[in-house]
């Protein structure tokens, strides 16, 4: 028998001079990581960057954000002061607001904020502008990638001509991928360097040096093969958990009125070890991926004339839930006080968008509190994470209200406790001995002797 023939292997391209020359420099350990916005996305980033040996110029427009992190102060919860004095004693952390610095980096790394407008479009101002600016100071052997969710389209359609605008082409002079972001703020269990990162580009030496750069700071890459790809991946990924998270918030909207508990129903689904993947009711859904990312897709959609109808519902129905959280809690207050919202005051626990951190972007709390306030009612909250309520582009009139203390004579105080947010450090027993009546929307009292009504919603 003869043997079976040999398949061909193509031996790799090899890199333009320019690719070869930061590919170098990424290995040694020597290129310069220039990362453009230092929030939720960019801090955590520059800190695993700068774990593994690079130089990293740390870049934001808000002059105060540098000014903590040049004093070597944190102004995020989960880093400490000292991780940043740190980095400092390196010598290897460069601060700064001075646009003309990012000429210095070799790799440039967006992480910019990419909100909806008022008319749930995409809002690329913040990405257009950072690209501008990357522009202004670019020079051959650069290496530009996005961290930001954005839709499909975005790095090849919006960035590619800003950058070439300069004089550069890409994949030749310049380089430019996409890698989204996968954060997950107040996970305690997984970090920035051990969470899997998709990245894509559209040539191939873009694509060897954005695997090069992220392999050398994050336990597992997985390459995609293009931008497009890549950017699909993290819409797909929020998708998913806004599509279940509407499904389970609908179920208890049913099951309530069939006197069942979605949460009993959950716990004894989950024991089915395939078929089933537990997700949980809540007050709606909050922070800057779930109820945002998915509109980014049914945007983009419309230019293919491809309606995104399963999208739109689930958005609808997490922001229904809302509406029947206060419904539920005027019942309660109805059946259990004798009294309607209108002048009951309420006490709202939890105002960040998950537990355990104090991010309050699109936190479905602050819509009740507006809805609740609106209603009549007189509303304080109480909050370990959040401490003074920051300007937020749609609730302004909250802006500047402090969290009041949790203690035996303020709980009596109130009509109704609102748990909102199920913070791991709250004194649910507390609340649950001195309250009059509870209204829980994340089963926070599930395990708390009460001598409080307790309510689900």
């Amino acid at each position: 028998m003869s043997p079976a023939p040999q398949r061909k292997t193509e031996a790799a391209a090899p890199l333009p001079r320019e690719a070869a020359a930061l590919h170098t420099k990424i290995s040694d350990l020597s290129a310069t990581i220039g990362i453009l916005g230092m929030g939720y996305v960019g801090f955590p980033l520059a800190i695993a960057t700068h774990a593994k040996g690079y130089p990293v110029l740390a870049y934001d427009v808000d002059a105060k954000k540098i000014s903590a992190l040049r004093d070597g102060k944190s102004y995020l919860k989960g880093i400490a002061d000292s991780d940043i004095t740190g980095m400092h004693k390196t010598g290897r952390l460069k601060p700064t607001h001075s646009e003309a610095d990012l000429a210095s980096a070799d790799v440039l790394l967006i992480c910019v904020p990419t909100p909806l407008t008022k008319n749930r479009e995409p809002d690329m101002s913040y990405v257009e502008a950072t690209t501008r600016t990357i522009a202004r100071h670019l020079r051959k052997g650069q290496l530009v990638v996005l961290e930001s969710t954005t839709y499909p389209g975005t790095t090849e359609e919006l960035m590619k001509p800003i950058l070439e605008e300069a004089g550069f082409k890409v994949g030749e002079d310049i380089f430019l991928a996409y890698s989204p972001e996968r954060e997950d703020p107040g996970n305690g269990f997984y970090s920035t360097h051990s969470i899997p990162k998709v990245v894509g580009a559209d040539d191939d030496a873009s694509r060897t040096l954005v695997t090069a750069f992220y392999e050398r700071i994050i336990t597992q890459v997985v390459p995609v093969s293009t931008a497009m790809t890549a950017e699909a991946v993290k819409l797909t990924e929020n998708i998913f958990r806004s599509v279940n998270i509407a499904l389970v918030n609908e179920l208890k909207m049913v099951f309530d009125k069939m006197g069942i508990d979605i949460w009993e129903v959950i716990n004894a689904a989950k024991s089915k070890p395939f078929g089933f993947m537990p997700f949980y009711p809540g007050p709606g859904v909050g922070g800057h991926c779930i109820p945002i990312d998915p509109f980014y897709l049914t945007w983009k959609s419309r230019e293919y004339g491809m309606p995104t109808h399963f999208i739109e519902l689930a958005g609808q129905i997490n922001e229904r839930v809302q509406g029947y959280v206060i419904e539920r809690l005027r019942e309660a207050l109805d059946w259990h006080a004798q009294k309607g919202l209108r002048g009951a005051k309420i006490l709202l626990v939890g105002l960040s968008y998950k537990k355990d951190v104090e991010d309050v972007r699109e936190s479905p709390s602050l819509f009740i509190f507006e809805r609740l306030i609106n209603a009549g009612a007189s509303v304080d909250y109480y909050d370990p994470y959040v401490a003074i309520i920051p300007p937020t582009r749609e609730h302004a009139a909250l802006t500047g209200k402090q969290s009041v203390a949790l203690s035996e004579k303020a709980l009596k105080g109130y009509d109704a406790v609102l748990i909102t947010t199920d913070h791991t450090d709250t004194d649910y027993a507390l609340i649950g001995k001195h309250a009059a009546l509870v209204v829980d929307t994340r089963n926070a009292m599930a395990n708390i002797a009460a001598n409080a009504v307790v309510v689900k919603a």
